[in-house]
């Protein structure tokens, strides 16, 4: 079924061509009816390819492929399809994913191993093969440079607005291009974030480099964010470098100077994708911003900035508007991790509503309500204890999260 627009949906940017590049959807029929479902990339010969995946112990089928497809470093086709997950499906899954390959690699030219596969949608469901297998030489014929929006829209399935960012970068002196896409709005935690991001780029950068770039920009921005603390089966980062742009050669090592702009321009992408996936969780009226400074350590400030936006209590009174601080403490105190209640301060919307273990002498409400009743909630906590910080990002809990989840399957 399709949903209204999140309240907090932004539009899909003005999606450039990338050198190398050709993206096809169409309805192939798998679960959805009346609309495109299944989705192809071709990309030029050589492109070098980089990718992170769930930390989930039961992936999906096309998880597994895709890891072993990425030792050899090289792509040449991506099929995405939506609505049906391939996960816990056995021997079936593993049939669909190398039947998937082989037909693709005949119809773009090349090996199984070059084509990666992702899908997403129902678990425990087989996926019918023999339909996603009939649309591909459709989507084949009809693939085209400029079809980025049209792809943002055929991998959703609850998400409620298709998610794109685009950025360019400086490598020498020369201009590279980097568009990129997502889905994700329910079963979202980080290790990765439950979603599926293909990101691709004209630069052309060794694949043990484009690895290393790809796993710290994750690190910055899908594994902060969660909307349930649920982490998905299907989790899928993959980031393509045709090497269609004209620029210095990047080295196997050292390139660090080098790919400065690229790795900001990467980070940016990455960074606007999370967000919109935070922005889309199920049922979401409200994104919260939790930042956590004061900690023993950087880590220690992830995982309290986590927990406190994993917390029920803290994401309902959130979606009520409701000031209720002693919900933030809670969460701070069963992360686990170091913290004394006499040195917390938490501050809503920059006001501070407790100091060394007590709400502040003459605290007045006013502004922390205001600023609740708007679409962006900014929740900080002082540790007292380093100079650890983290920034994470969530969205409330509404009663729309229950309304969607059970009748997802429906």
């Amino acid at each position: 079924m399709a949903y209204p627009p999140s309240p907090l949906a932004l539009p899909l940017p003005e999606m450039p061509a990338i050198a190398g590049v050709e993206i096809a959807s169409v309805a192939a029929g798998i679960r959805y009816k009346g609309r495109e479902d299944m989705t192809v990339f071709r990309f030029a010969p050589g492109t070098a390819v980089a990718g992170v995946f769930t930390r989930n112990k039961c992936p999906g089928a096309p998880v597994d492929w895709c890891r072993a497809a990425l030792a050899n470093g090289k792509a040449r086709a991506l099929v995405v399809n939506a609505g049906n997950s391939n996960v816990f499906t056995g021997r079936a899954g593993r049939e669909t994913c190398e039947r998937t390959a082989k037909d693709a690699a005949a119809l773009i030219g090349c090996k199984p191993r070059e084509v990666f596969i992702a899908s997403t949608g129902v678990i425990g469901e087989r996926l019918p093969t023999d339909t996603l297998l009939a649309a591909l030489p459709r989507a084949v014929e009809s693939l085209a440079a400029d079809a980025w929006p049209a792809a943002a829209r055929a991998i959703m399935t609850t998400d409620t607005f298709p998610k794109g960012a685009t950025r360019t970068a400086r490598i020498g002196d020369s201009t590279v291009t980097l568009c990129g896409i997502a889905k994700g709005s329910g079963m979202i935690a980080p290790d990765m974030a439950t979603m599926l991001s293909f990101i691709a780029t004209d630069a052309k950068i060794p694949a043990p480099v484009l690895q290393g770039l790809l796993k710290k920009g994750c690190d910055a921005s899908f594994n902060c964010v969660t909307v349930d603390s649920d982490t998905s089966t299907s989790d899928t980062v993959l980031l393509f470098a045709t090497g269609q742009a004209r620029h210095p050669r990047v080295p196997a090592e050292g390139a660090a100077t080098m790919l400065k702009d690229f790795r900001r321009a990467l980070g940016e992408v990455l960074h606007d994708l999370a967000l919109m996936v935070a922005r889309d969780g199920e049922g979401a009226q409200k994104l919260i911003t939790v930042n956590v400074t004061g900690a023993v350590s950087a880590r220690s400030a992830h995982r309290i900035a986590m927990c406190i936006a994993n917390s029920p209590l803290v994401k309902t009174a959130i979606a009520g508007e409701d000031a209720n601080w002693g919900r933030i403490v809670m969460a701070v105190g069963k992360a686990g991790e170091p913290a004394d209640r006499d040195l917390l301060s938490v501050a809503v919307g920059g006001t501070w509503m407790a100091r060394e273990g007590g709400v502040i002498p003459g605290y007045d409400e006013t502004p922390v309500v205001a600023h609740m009743k708007g679409r962006e909630v900014e929740i900080t906590v002082d540790i007292g204890l380093g100079r650890g910080r983290a920034t994470v990002w969530t969205c409330d809990l509404t009663h729309g999260y229950i309304d969607i989840n059970g009748s997802y399957r429906s």
